[in-house]
């Protein structure tokens, strides 16, 4: 009998933790064709530092309220190794913001141009690369 028990208190925990990744997942892949993601990457390279946990916790927070409702959402990818599994990552860390509207996107910074800026040394010595691009498709078509 208390095998049985075990064993559906193990499938039910089991079965919880999946339907609690996979809402996860639903719920981060919000972007849409005609939306524009603004990417900030940041280099590695020798002599270069990065604090991860302020840059997710304080700045890109930060930011991300400065755009409003502009923004529909923001991730932040920590780089791992590169194309090889010991090569370094070619990025410490790239920053993403997905918004609807461009201009916007460029009023609120430029508004917020010194906060933003005199935060970067807070957390990195990295001269950040920025990218905007539009988002043209959202799924892979082997996903239909």
């Amino acid at each position: 009998m208390a095998t049985k028990i075990n064993f559906f208190l193990l499938t039910f925990a089991l079965t919880a933790l999946i339907s609690c990744k996979t809402s996860q997942q639903k719920q981060s892949s919000t972007s849409e064709i005609g939306m524009f993601k603004v990417e900030i990457l940041y280099p590695g390279g020798e002599d270069k530092t990065f604090d991860m946990d302020y840059y997710e916790k304080k700045h890109m927070p930060m930011v991300a309220g400065f755009l409003g409702k502009n923004l529909k959402f923001y991730e932040i990818d920590k780089g791992i190794a590169g194309r090889a599994p010991n090569d370094k990552a070619p990025f410490v860390a790239v920053g993403y913001f997905y918004i609807t509207d461009v201009a916007e996107y460029n009023k609120a910074i430029a508004q917020n141009r010194d906060a933003v800026i005199s935060d970067i040394k807070n957390y990195t010595n990295i001269q950040p690369v920025i990218q905007i691009s539009e988002i043209k498709q959202v799924e892979h078509p082997a996903a239909k």
